[in-house]
C-alpha cells in the first residue's frame, strides 16, 4: 500500500474514533496539525523521528516525552501518535494531516475549487462564481483564484477531477474543430 493510502486509512480511523467517542473532530484536527508543524519545524526532531536508522522504541520514547511536555493532547490522537512511532510510520504525519483535513472538509460538506481567469476578477464576481459552484456541487465551496493570461477570457474552475471550462481559448478550439469537421 502506498504512503498516501496508509495515511488515508489512519486519518479515517482517527476521525471515526473521534466521532464515536464524541470528541470534537475539529479539536483533533487542530492538535494533529499542531503536532505535525512542531515536527516539521524542528530539524533535529524531524531527523530523529523520520530517520529509519533510529529504532522505533526510541521514537516512541521521544513521542511520549513530547506528549508529556506538550500539555493536554487528546488521548485518541496521543494513542495514534504512539502507534505510529511503534510501527515506525511517523513519516506519514504530513500526509496523514492532509488526509484528515480532506476528511474534515468532506464531513463539513465543503469542497475546494481552483478558479483560473484571464484577468483578476473583482470580489463580487468571485462570490457569484463561488455561489454558482456551490449550487452545482450542493456543497460549500472554498475558492482559490489565479490569473492565467493564456485563457484569453472566461474562466476555468476545477473541483477535484471535475473541470468546468468556460474559457474563450477552449471555445475557440471547439469552434476550430467544428469548422475543420464541417469542411471535410
Amino acid at each position: 500500500m502506498t504512503a498516501r493510502g496508509s495515511a488515508t486509512r489512519y486519518a479515517r480511523a482517527l476521525f471515526d474514533v473521534a466521532v464515536k467517542e464524541h470528541v470534537d473532530p475539529d479539536a483533533v484536527h487542530r492538535e494533529l496539525v499542531g503536532f505535525t508543524s512542531l515536527v516539521s519545524g524542528h530539524e533535529t526532531l524531524q531527523r530523529a523521528l523520520m530517520n529509519p536508522a533510529v529504532p522505533a522504541m526510541q521514537k516512541r520514547a521521544v513521542v511520549e516525552a513530547l506528549l508529556a511536555r506538550g500539555g493536554q493532547l487528546n488521548p485518541i490522537l496521543g494513542k495514534l501518535l504512539l502507534l505510529l512511532a511503534e510501527r515506525d510510520r511517523l513519516t506519514l504525519l504530513p500526509e496523514l494531516a492532509a488526509a484528515f483535513d480532506r476528511r474534515m472538509m468532506d464531513h463539513r460538506q465543503v469542497v475546494r475549487a481552483q478558479l483560473a481567469t484571464a484577468v483578476e476578477l473583482p470580489a463580487d464576481r468571485v462570490a457569484a462564481l463561488k455561489d454558482g459552484l456551490a449550487r452545482a456541487t450542493g456543497r460549500d465551496v472554498q475558492i482559490e483564484t489565479r490569473v492565467d493570461p493564456s485563457l484569453v477570457g472566461g474562466a476555468v474552475a476545477q473541483i477535484g477531477s471535475t473541470v468546468y471550462d468556460g474559457s474563450i481559448t477552449t471555445q475557440l478550439r471547439k469552434l476550430k474543430q467544428a469548422l475543420i469537421e464541417s469542411a471535410q
